[in-house]
């Protein structure tokens, strides 16, 4: 005789997905969509979390920006709200070797330097992040993730 099945509490999954323009105004407007879109899924503005998405999307958007920018194609962007965090997820198209080659592979800029901190606020504020080769190529993914759940 086998035992009963225990109910488990069902999984919801929430997506957003937008393209974006390569360009500084699609980087500001990815931001306003996330913060937005989070809102709307009940993580209101000015929660830590809120705060911690913004910003990670912000930097992320303004790499691919600046860094990952071919001209004519745009950049993606992907929240999912899955299992008690927040994925981000920036794609672009730019070819060649993967830079960053992730969390090990960020250096820190000198005291003096004007740029190279965005990652290390990505690395600060999300719980885990990696960057992934783009499927189909060329490209590549930067994806991170922020606990909605406070740590035990």
């Amino acid at each position: 005789m086998t035992a009963p099945a225990t109910p488990q509490p069902g999984v919801t999954v929430r997506v957003f997905v937008q393209r974006l323009s390569a360009t500084p105004r699609g980087a500001r407007l990815a931001r306003h969509l996330a913060v937005g879109r989070l809102h709307s899924w009940g993580i209101p503005h000015g929660t830590d979390a809120s705060d911690a998405v913004a910003l990670i999307v912000s930097e992320l958007a303004a790499n691919a920006v600046t860094h990952g920018r071919v001209p004519g194609r745009d950049f993606e962007l992907r929240l999912s709200l899955v299992s008690g965090s927040v994925r981000v997820e920036v794609t672009d198209t730019h070819s060649g070797p993967l830079n960053p080659p992730g969390p090990r592979g960020v250096e820190r800029p000198g005291s003096l330097d004007e740029h190279g901190r965005g990652l290390l606020l990505v690395a600060a504020l999300a719980d885990r992040w990696e960057v992934l080769e783009r499927k189909p190529a060329p490209g590549k993914t930067v994806r991170a993730e922020v606990g909605l759940l406070p740590a035990p």
